[in-house]
C-alpha cells in the first residue's frame, strides 16, 4: 500500500529535518537517506518507507511506502506526523485532510 502526502500550494515547504522530527515526536526512528537520485526516510527495523522530494532540504510532497502488513502499525503514526505538519493526502478523488 502507498500514499501520497503533499503541502498545498499555498503553503511554505517543510523541512526535512521538520518532517523526521515530527515521525520522531510520533514515537518513530527515522534515518534520512540523502541520495543522488532521491531522499528516503526509513524507519528502522520497519521496512517501510517515504520517498520524499526535495530541493535544498525542503519539501512539499512525499509518499509512503508501506511494507507488506506494516501499514496497521505505522498509518497512524506516520499520518499524524504529516497532519501535525499541515500536510494533505492525495488520491484517485483528489485532495484530502489527513
Amino acid at each position: 500500500m502507498e500514499t501520497k502526502v503533499h503541502l498545498p500550494e499555498t503553503e511554505k515547504p517543510s523541512s526535512i529535518k521538520a518532517v523526521v522530527s515530527a515521525l520522531h515526536d510520533q514515537g518513530l526512528d527515522p534515518q534520512h537517506d540523502k541520495k543522488d537520485w532521491g531522499d528516503w526516510i526509513n524507519l528502522p527495523p520497519h521496512k517501510t518507507v517515504i520517498s520524499i522530494e526535495s530541493m535544498r532540504g525542503m519539501t512539499t510532497s512525499a509518499t509512503i511506502e508501506y511494507a507488506d502488513g506494516e501499514d496497521d502499525a505505522l498509518e497512524i503514526p506516520i499520518i499524524t506526523a504529516f497532519r501535525e505538519l499541515g500536510w494533505y493526502g492525495t488520491d484517485e478523488d483528489g485532495e484530502y485532510r489527513l
